[in-house]
């Protein structure tokens, strides 16, 4: 993974001390609430329902052991012991005292981390695939790219007040896991007819309250042109953006205005001064970067020895065999795995993790994934470079720290925002709901009987919770002071990314459960043989899913 040269570490440690000045002058009454405001946000404050939060960057996902530690000693220090894992890979304490942010972020500083720019309307964390490196369908690993962009976009002087925020992923894989369609800037890495690997770029995706799935404006830029075209898309944006307007501030909205082929044109137009310029990336600059991300000293297993070992022992515990099935995938490096820590045991809020079982985390990662801990878009963890002769001490330490529910891709696997219990935006309680889904869902055979199923939930159209684009999405709505939830169908964020359409109206918190209980219903009745939840509804539509929950076609 990379490290910090001289110039982050004293750019980072500038920024604490820059930060440490502006927070006691506001203290003292010195700065204004409305002053400090883009001053906190974009080193990670925010003021929620019931005190501040603190969002600390995971760039495109990936941690070592030993900064996750440092993660869980700061909880236990300067928070309540826990933290929650978001949807854009980040991290986030709940409960800092404000003045004690400052401090917070010190500590981080110390082992090469940071929140800057986790909040505000500048560039955010740029993420990518939880699997990036390992996985078998990768044309190039990501990760450089992920952290070239993350130099290019640190307080970078033209792009630190934008319209809005403005997020960005890198996918290098056959299949998305980065959800790249659904980003300001989406780039997939491509190889054109030559041989040579370059990106499609992809721009005007979101969620919130107007949902955008986005347009490709390129098919294929060279690798060395990334920065300046990254510039030309951002200058157009920043020129041109809504200032006036915060609901219609987002590039989704520019682009939908204009046309994908008209922002296309104005974005070459602005490329062709910047083409060929000082950010042009030379060959060396780009070996540079990929040398951080180098494949550990993996070691050779005979095959048929391991997958007879590991056999025997799913045969003899099916708990074991249940985990392989749903939290181990293969990786392209013969012998070794990628195992996914679910952090979604029943009863606790979906990505929430204690200071003690970070520790643990890294106590595994360093003796089973070379001491490297990657977060996912899902809320989980993963250990990646896991030899499979090791994968069952594996699963009894982690399932002994509560860390192996066997349930990655199932309905239980749910992704959920804070919502109403933390969030001030929120319009109603998402982690009761979830719960409450867990708990009625929670026989095991029904539950893999489904099959793969990915139930979003968020609490406000903000759509933290990514329901927009959940097989079943579940959004929480106020109606006159009362917590109401709104069911949406066939949503996907892979490839052929979709949009989930509305059921009907909205239900009671406590008739969600029934609800999606009829859903189910519906699918198990109306499948084919291995067919899946979004598969089944997009072959009969939403009509018999609607009759089954309000018993009417209307």
């Amino acid at each position: 993974m990379y490290r910090y040269d001289q110039y982050d570490h004293k750019l980072v440690d500038e920024r604490v001390a820059q930060y440490r000045d502006q927070t006691q002058r506001y203290l003292a009454g010195e700065i204004s609430e409305e002053a400090f405001l883009p001053l906190r946000l974009q080193n990670g404050l925010y003021v929620q329902r019931l005190a501040p939060m603190l969002r600390i960057a995971v760039p495109y996902g990936l941690m070592s052991s030993q900064q996750v530690r440092k993660i869980a000693e700061i909880s236990r220090v300067y928070d309540k012991g826990y933290v929650h894992f978001t949807t854009r890979q980040n991290i986030q304490l709940n409960w800092p005292k404000l003045e004690e942010v400052p401090d917070i972020l010190a500590e981080l500083a110390s082992l090469e981390m940071h929140a800057i720019q986790t909040s505000g309307n500048c560039i955010r964390n740029t993420t990518t695939d939880q699997f990036a490196g390992v996985a078998p369908d990768e044309i190039e690993d990501p990760r450089p790219w992920c952290e070239i962009i993350r130099q290019w976009s640190t307080l970078h002087p033209e792009f630190a007040f934008l319209p809005r925020k403005f997020k960005i992923a890198v996918c290098g894989s056959e299949e998305d896991r980065a959800a790249f369609l659904l980003h300001d800037i989406g780039l997939q890495l491509v190889e054109n007819s030559e041989g040579d690997i370059g990106f499609h770029v992809f721009v005007g995706g979101g969620l919130g309250r107007t949902p955008v799935i986005a347009s490709s404006i390129r098919e294929f830029l060279p690798k060395q042109h990334l920065l300046s075209y990254l510039d030309a898309i951002l200058r157009v944006y920043n020129r041109y953006g809504n200032r006036d307007n915060k609901y219609k501030a987002r590039i989704k909205i520019l682009v939908k205005a204009w046309t994908p082929e008209v922002f296309a044109e104005r974005v070459e137009a602005e490329w062709a001064h910047l083409k060929d310029g000082p950010a042009t990336l030379d060959g060396t600059e780009i070996e540079r970067m990929k040398s951080f991300f180098t494949a550990p000293q993996y070691l050779s297993f005979d095959a048929g020895e391991t997958a007879a070992d590991l056999q025997s022992l799913a045969k003899d515990n099916r708990a074991f065999s249940r985990w392989l099935d749903r939290n181990v995938r293969s990786q392209k490096q013969p012998g070794y795995s990628s195992v996914t820590l679910s952090l979604k045991p029943a009863g606790v809020a979906p990505g929430d993790v204690t200071d003690v079982q970070l520790e643990t985390i890294a106590d595994l990662a360093d003796r089973f994934s070379f001491g490297e801990i990657r977060s996912t878009h899902n809320q989980n963890l993963v250990l990646a470079d896991v030899a499979q002769p090791e994968l069952f001490d594996l699963w009894q330490l982690a399932k002994s720290a509560g860390l192996a529910t066997p349930s990655i891709g199932t309905i239980n696997d749910m992704i959920c925002c804070p919502g109403g219990d933390y969030c001030s935006l929120a319009n109603a309680k998402s982690i009761p709901v979830a719960e409450a889904i867990q708990r009625k869902f929670d026989d095991l055979d029904y539950v893999y009987d489904l099959g793969d199923l990915e139930l979003n939930i968020s609490g406000c159209m903000n759509a933290c919770g990514h329901h927009h684009i959940g097989h079943i999405g579940i959004l929480g709505v106020d109606k006159k002071g009362e917590e109401w939830y709104q069911i949406q169908l066939g949503g996907s964020a892979n490839s052929n990314a979709a949009l989930g359409k509305v059921l009907g109206p909205s239900l009671s918190r406590q008739a969600v459960t029934d609800g999606i209980e009829k859903l189910l219903d519906v699918y198990v009745e109306n499948r084919l043989e291995q067919e899946s939840f979004l598969s089944t509804y997009q072959r009969i539509g939403i009509e018999k899913f609607k009759q089954r929950v309000y018993g009417t076609a209307s």
